[in-house]
């Protein structure tokens, strides 16, 4: 190991230099109270901050650094992660932007967002904690400033990793509220299947997010928090926060009904987001959902494989297959019923739909159109005439936002109605309304079986190679990435929350391709990843360290290899 002072020195003699003289930099160097790993360095001042990888590693028994007695897997994500925000925030402090050319001068970490996730940027034994950062040394055009690089090694980091990881800057009872937070999350999310619920969101929850663009809470006086009806009341006691109510939504058909801009769509995006554990302060920190939760909407343009459709879409027209579906540009209810069998075979529990976003002749019917076009000339099996089937066959529940749609009040188990931004259990009411229509539309196809045949990947379809015969695998957006010759676009998958999610998805193709023989399913390989994953640890997707991954779900990495174009399949 190098003295701190070898480092200096070695800076100060590049001074002008071209920045490719920065590689003579690597190696580990001891600054008495933290090593540094310089392991890998740009060659060029624009490459992008992900390509440079210094770690830095303080003594996780020394009485100064802050530390905490971890007993489970979920303990130990959110030390973590809590671990991460620190840093976040000690680098926007101390070296908040950049100073020089392309990404030099800045000194950042994987930014988080309002969840706690399991992130490869900290990584904790039972000796170190390591925090994976990314310093952009600095350049004036592609020529080294020296005095700029020392100010970020020799003046900046310290004082970073020092507000970071040592106790003295670190309160530690906000560390203990976000480790029993996320305790609690999980807890309760564990103890819904055994009540006969699919979500739960605390009362006094603050529901509304601050802007369309952002995933912080809303703060503003007028803001309503969350109250249960009393009839769809619900109550725990976690292991931190004691008891605590709520509303309980049941497993089964559910309905969010309301006039516009009464919190139908925000109510929904709760229970889609209650997948995760929120952080303290988010207000969501109290409503979960079922872990196989989905969000299923419409995408028009989409590609499909060899996809069972045929529970939905059956006698296309020139005798399209529907058996097993291909396309390469599907339309809106083509789109929604592949995600729906795509989340069915991967082991989904509840489907999410909001009516705004979903192919409105997929979801109904109703009596008029069925008077005026036959059954016989409809290859579209509506979503209403299959909904309770998922239920009483797959025990699959269902939570649907609806504006428009009320015959969907003859299937539903449970209505609620968001009024003024509040709940209230209508389903009474709904039930005699239901019973009280002498138009009523009939039930079609209700009995053809909901049963998505076995796909098997073939991997040498999924090909991370791009025309240049180089591996090329990035995202720089959330909701799409590249893989070889192709972007996957993940704009439906709402669930996909942070670009470390997504480049982790990313990786993770490549990562199953030996898995994809042609005779093991999808579900089998989504699987497998995610074990390996959960074994050990993120780092086992890249043949470098980095700290630029996150938790993914084996919905979300099946969906992305869906929407591979070029994916072959093989159909049991």
């Amino acid at each position: 190991m190098n003295r701190v002072d070898i480092l200096r020195n070695s800076v100060m003699q590049l001074d002008g230099r071209d920045y490719g003289a920065y590689q003579g930099l690597y190696g580990t160097y001891d600054y008495n109270d933290f090593k540094l790993i310089i392991e890998q360095i740009p060659k060029d001042p624009y490459a992008p901050p992900h390509t440079g990888i210094y770690r830095v590693q303080v003594d996780r028994h020394d009485p100064e650094i802050v530390n905490y007695s971890l007993n489970s897997r979920i303990e130990e994500v959110a030390f973590r992660d809590f671990i991460t925000r620190h840093f976040d925030r000690a680098c926007r402090e101390q070296a908040g932007g950049r100073r020089g050319t392309g990404n030099s001068g800045m000194i950042t970490i994987s930014q988080p967002g309002q969840v706690i996730l399991e992130r490869s940027c900290v990584v904790v034994d039972d000796s170190t904690i390591e925090v994976r950062c990314f310093l952009g040394l600095p350049a004036s055009g592609r020529k080294i400033n020296a005095s700029v690089a020392a100010t970020m090694l020799f003046e900046e980091l310290p004082v970073i990793v020092r507000h970071s990881l040592y106790r003295e800057n670190v309160d530690e009872g906000e560390l203990d509220r976000h480790i029993k937070t996320a305790v609690d999350a999980e807890y309760l999310r564990n103890v819904l299947e055994p009540s006969g619920l699919v979500a739960f969101i605390a009362n006094s929850a603050i529901l509304p997010r601050s802007s369309g663009t952002s995933d912080k809470p809303l703060v503003s006086e007028g803001v309503i928090p969350f109250q249960s009806p009393e009839s769809m009341k619900a109550s725990f006691t976690l292991p931190n926060a004691g008891e605590i109510t709520g509303m309980g939504i049941k497993a089964g058909v559910s309905l969010i009904v309301g006039g516009g801009y009464h919190g139908k769509s925000t109510l929904l995006e709760v229970i889609e987001s209650g997948v995760y554990n929120h952080i303290p302060g988010d207000g969501r920190e109290q409503c979960v959902s079922v872990f196989g939760a989905v969000k299923i909407r419409a995408y028009s343009g989409r590609s499909i494989e060899k996809t069972d459709i045929s529970p939905f879409i059956r006698n296309l027209p020139f005798d399209k297959d529907t058996v097993a579906f291909s396309t390469e540009n599907a339309s809106g209810s083509t789109s929604q019923a592949a995600g729906i069998i795509e989340a069915i075979e991967i082991g989904a529990t509840l489907l999410l739909m909001d009516e705004d976003t979903c192919a409105t002749n997929f979801m109904i019917r109703d009596k008029k159109m069925q008077d005026l076009v036959s059954k016989d000339d409809e290859p579209i099996t509506a979503f209403i005439d299959r909904v309770r089937q998922l239920y009483r066959e797959r025990n699959i529940s269902t939570i649907l936002v609806l504006g428009g749609a009320g015959d969907y009040f003859d299937v539903s188990d449970c209505v609620v109605q968001m009024v003024r931004y509040l709940p209230q259990n209508v389903t009474d009411k709904a039930t005699a309304i239901a019973r009280s229509d002498p138009a009523k539309r009939a039930e079609e196809d209700c009995d053809y079986p909901i049963d998505p045949r076995q796909r098997m990947p073939v991997g040498a379809s999924v090909s991370p190679t791009n025309d240049h015969g180089k591996k090329s695998i990035f995202a720089k957006e959330v909701d799409r990435f590249v893989f070889g010759r192709h972007t996957v676009d993940l704009t439906d998958v709402e669930q996909l929350i942070e670009l470390t999610q997504t480049k982790t998805i990313a990786r993770a193709l490549d990562y199953a391709r030996p898995y994809m023989d042609g005779k093991t399913t999808l579900k089998d390989i989504v699987e497998r990843v995610i074990t390996d994953i959960e074994e050990n640890g993120l780092d086992i997707l890249d043949n470098r360290i980095s700290g630029e991954y996150a938790q993914i779900r084996s919905f979300e990495l099946a969906f992305a290899l869906n929407r591979l174009r070029g994916l072959e399949i093989i159909q049991d």
